[in-house]
């Protein structure tokens, strides 16, 4: 409790030095160690205050190398392979994570410190008398919650975990086991999010300030992790699996029937700065960087509020790179250009990634339906001509891609023309271009790394230069969305038999990947915000590291097009690929790519649906394509040498964690 309260004790014994200077007493003030440790539950005030402080571990520790978002790109994405790494990090895309690694014991540490905070705090609201009933019956709700939310980003990472109960931390329980097994670990976290749930109300708390401050744990948010932790523990208690998908049913039942959420019209607006806490957003932190974004001080959090300038951002701007993704998951997006669906094409592509290469004359040769995909618009493809390759503008005054042009375009001595490929349409390109070579892989460490990049986080992330720090712009972390909660339901109806209703709910979420809901719509809004970001990055600033263009980079529907259902296709997509999987099997695990790619949970949603091993080995399988060095890699395929095995995907007990506690054994496989 200590450790809650000191910046609340810090701060009175601040005010009174600063109104005591008129005796020589000034300097006898109470020091914060003094205070009662039952003063945080004196008023409903300080109360809130206390949870705040729970709430500020979502935020990196002082003295912390990583923050923790970081963890959710190496675990929660790497592992798919789906995402892309190169360097010390593609440990985690290539199974090479040990005990010693040590984002993995940072993982720990934050969440740990984080329950443990929760857990103190709730031992003290347990005999508040001065606390108000509503008060305490939402921060008990949102302590619970919250201690929930870390147990179960343990589980799903860890497997079994020891289990700290309230009142308890590492400090007064140094030495505990892991719970004994699966259903005790699943069993402690289902019963926080089910109290959570009935404590809660749909809108989050004000916290005394008479405006719902969202942020906070509300039901929805328990009831959707609720959903998902039964689904975590059908899958890791097999005997148990209809009981538990039958609640896990309920509970998403109870978020889709509350009304309280729905769809955003257009995906591509999801990740845009002015979309914080959309109806769409069930669970998700907004991260801001305001005037510490290039700072790399540990106390003031920068790190981690500006997490995705370094991570996400362009090198030009000091960044680290951009976060690449694979050209298998690139390629898999449906696009039909004639026939019964001819003009519908999944926006979800161009919505969240961009390529930054030409398509070599192999790949081109391979694809050869690729040059007559959806081109750009006249107007954008008139002012940014210097950048195009294959395009000619007629006498009519329209530009036209002509395959002899783009054929007959002159190579430099690397490969590559320094020029955006209107071969993938995105708009612009923001990124700032290194030597990648003409096989559109870039080499870092020895390792390739493909050039296609997730433009979800760097919209929003450093939106600026190193020095200048001009345009400010918040990064938004969805950890739940409802797009989660949909098809999460889907799979529980194919479990409990509900079949037709389970293909229902995965054509919602495609309805709305290829534009239908956009239809009809007023979203101009997203065009204002995004106009200042091109015009920030055109090339007649000196960026130079995209090209202005008017309006958002992908129009809106203004017309219904027609859908595949998501039956139709996955059966022959089924076919095709050579999954062994059931067909709504293979339906979730790509609707759940396409839609939450670069989101934390995507790994956690194929490993706990079974699917994760069969799209590895089916997407991604084992080849003798180049792993180090500079060869060309013409087949534009990720390279993979290693067993993909399906024990490691519970990670290694840190190693100072099975030191410290030697109660805590070790998982399977390390």
């Amino acid at each position: 409790m200590k450790n809650i309260f000191k910046y609340f004790g810090a701060a009175v014994v601040g005010c009174v030095a600063f109104t005591s200077c008129d005796n020589n007493e000034f300097l006898d003030v109470t020091h914060y160690s003094l205070l009662g440790e039952d003063a945080m539950y004196s008023m409903d005030e300080n109360a809130v205050k206390g949870m705040n402080g729970c709430y500020d571990l979502l935020h990196r520790r002082s003295g912390m190398n990583d923050d923790p978002y970081k963890y959710w790109i190496f675990n929660g994405l790497h592992p798919t392979m789906d995402s892309q790494a190169s360097g010390w990090d593609k440990d985690f895309m290539t199974q090479q994570w040990k005990p010693g690694t040590e984002q993995l014991r940072d993982f720990w540490r934050q969440s740990y410190a984080c329950a443990s905070r929760c857990n103190d705090f709730l031992a003290g609201l347990e005999d508040a008398p001065q606390i108000t009933d509503n008060t305490k019956r939402h921060l008990k709700g949102e302590a619970m919650a919250l201690r929930g939310f870390q147990f179960f980003a343990l589980a799903n990472t860890f497997g079994r975990v020891p289990l700290l109960v309230t009142g308890e931390n590492f400090n007064n329980t140094p030495t505990k086991p892991r719970a004994k097994d699966f259903e005790e670990m699943w069993d402690f976290v289902i019963k926080d999010f089910e109290e959570a749930a009935e404590l809660l109300d749909w809108e989050p708390f004000d916290g005394l300030t008479g405006v719902p401050q969202y942020g906070r744990c509300t039901k929805g948010m328990a009831l959707t992790f609720l959903g998902d932790a039964y689904m975590w523990k059908a899958y890791t208690c097999p005997d148990k699996a209809k009981e538990c998908y039958e609640k896990a049913y309920a509970a998403f039942d109870e978020v889709i029937k509350s009304g309280v959420y729905e769809l955003a019209p257009s995906y591509s607006s999801l990740y845009d700065a002015d979309e914080a806490w959309p109806k769409e957003a069930i669970w998700q932190i907004v991260l801001n960087s305001g005037d510490k974004w290039g700072s790399w001080d540990d106390n003031d959090n920068a790190g981690a509020r500006g997490w995705t300038g370094f991570y996400f951002g362009p090198t030009s701007n000091g960044a680290w790179g951009t976060y690449q993704m694979s050209y298998e998951l690139y390629d898999c997006f449906e696009n039909y250009l004639d026939g019964e669906y001819a003009g519908s094409f999944d926006k979800r592509r161009d919505a969240s990634m961009v390529t930054a290469t030409i398509p070599s004359q192999h790949w081109l040769a391979e694809h050869p339906k690729w040059q007559q995909n959806v081109k750009p618009t006249a107007a954008w493809l008139k002012a940014n001509a210097k950048y195009l390759r294959g395009y000619k503008m007629e006498e009519d005054g329209q530009w036209v891609f002509d395959q002899a042009t783009y054929d007959g375009y002159d190579w430099d001595a690397e490969g590559g023309n320094g020029k955006y490929d209107p071969l993938h349409p995105i708009g612009y390109n923001p990124f700032n271009q290194e030597f990648v070579g003409w096989c559109g892989f870039h080499w870092s460490s020895g390792d390739p790394a493909p050039t296609v990049y997730s433009m979800k986080h760097w919209r929003n992330g450093r939106g600026t230069d190193w020095s200048t720090g001009a345009l400010w712009l918040p990064d938004h972390i969805y950890f739940k969305r409802y797009a989660n909660v949909i098809l999460d339901q889907a799979e529980c109806c194919f479990r409990l038999g509900k079949t037709d209703e389970g293909w229902k709910y995965i054509d919602q979420i495609r309805e709305r990947a290829f534009g239908n809901l956009e239809v009809g719509k007023d979203l101009s809004k997203f065009c204002v915000h995004h106009q200042k970001v091109a015009d920030y990055y055109g090339d007649s600033d000196g960026h130079g590291d995209a090209v202005s263009l008017d309006g958002y980079p992908f129009p809106f529907n203004t017309e219904v097009v027609k859908v595949p259902s998501a039956k139709e296709y996955y059966t022959k997509r089924k076919a095709d690929m050579g999954y062994k999987s059931e067909a709504w099997l293979v339906a979730l695990g790509e609707e759940r790519r396409k839609e939450f790619n670069a989101e934390p949970y995507l790994r956690s949603d194929l490993h706990k649906s079974g699917f994760l091993e069969d799209h590895v080995n089916t997407v991604y399988p084992k080849n003798s394509l180049p792993q180090v060095g500079e060869a060309v890699i013409k087949q534009w395929k990720t390279a993979r040498d290693f067993d993909f095995d399906m024990k490691k995907m519970f990670m290694p007990i840190p190693e100072d964690e099975t030191i410290k506690n030697p109660a805590c054994d070790q998982n399977e496989g390390y």
